[in-house]
């Protein structure tokens, strides 16, 4: 099987590992050709080469905004997308039973099946697991700057973040209207879901299937900054559909306005402040590989099939 792997060399010592994983290959395989990124979009060209050649498939390797992009260059096409993550949330690798060093996840892509799973899109651009607006939005843009500023990542800088940010945040006033379902008022988040998770655990649609032609749509309405610290654990051990503020929609298509520009995100990449949001779901539009026992366990992130 003929495949491409694209990685992002500034990923320091992590990208290294990588490499060395990849170079080794897989006895079913052909060398894997190492694509080297040179900056953003870039992911999505070499994807959209491999799909050109016909690749049998293309290894993102790196974290949620690396599967993004070459995700983008793959959507519609015959060229699966396989997941060796190296993030800091990594929430389509986990949501997919992916193992977190790239030596396991690289083991496990060997013998993995392919499934099509279906493809998010806000205002035009894609998003795998999720997108949205307001306080993870937020966070997200600290995180951010936080890493371009040479600052430590990963997840319990992302809690950090978080938790600074809780008791200043003020919760946007937003319009919403997803499926036959509307909403008007303030609201802490506004997340469509189409995996099952943030990342790093933080889990906001636990059943959810990334094949079953719907987003969830989390919304967690404004509410005392103490109630949110005391709900946050919920994310992950579980019980959020009991808190409170919280609310899970489900529809195909979603517009999302404030009267003022919002930030958002895709897959956890900021993006600039809008003041309308058009989320819509593409059905089936990806082929991605699974392990064997991810894609046939009947509690997974597929359907039957």
């Amino acid at each position: 099987m003929r495949v491409r792997a694209v990685l992002n060399p500034r990923a320091g010592l992590r990208a290294r590992r990588a490499m060395d994983a990849l170079s080794s290959g897989l006895p079913s395989w052909e060398p894997i050709d190492i694509a080297l990124t040179q900056g953003p979009g870039h992911a999505t060209e070499l994807a959209r080469e491999s799909v050109e050649r016909g690749d049998a498939a293309v290894l993102a390797v790196g974290g949620d905004g690396t599967v993004n992009e070459v995700a983008a260059g793959l959507v519609g096409s015959k060229t699966a997308l396989g997941v060796i993550p190296m993030g800091s949330g990594n929430g389509l690798a986990r949501t997919l039973g992916l193992p977190l060093k790239p030596e396991g996840a690289l083991n496990a892509l060997e013998h993995a099946v392919v499934r099509h799973m279906d493809v998010g899109r806000a205002n035009g651009g894609i998003f795998l697991n999720v997108a949205g607006a307001g306080f993870d939005a937020a966070v997200g843009e600290d995180f951010h700057h936080h890493g371009r500023r040479g600052g430590r990542r990963g997840v319990l800088t992302y809690v950090r973040l978080s938790a600074a940010r809780v008791f200043s945040y003020v919760p946007g006033t937003y319009s919403l209207r997803a499926g036959e379902a509307t909403f008007e008022g303030r609201a802490l988040v506004v997340a469509f879901v189409n995996g099952r998770q943030y990342g790093g655990g933080a889990v906001l649609s636990p059943k959810g299937r990334l094949d079953d032609g719907v987003l969830d749509v989390a919304l967690i309405e404004a509410a005392p900054a103490w109630e949110l610290l005391l709900g946050a654990p919920r994310l992950f051990l579980g019980g959020l559909e009991s808190f409170r503020p919280f609310r899970l929609l489900s529809c195909t298509e979603a517009v999302l306005e404030g009267p003022a520009p919002f930030p958002h995100h895709r897959d956890g990449e900021p993006e600039p402040a809008v003041t309308r949001l058009e989320v819509r779901l593409q059905s089936r539009a990806l082929e991605v590989l699974v392990p064997r026992e991810i894609a046939s366990d009947p509690d997974g992130p597929f359907g039957p099939g």
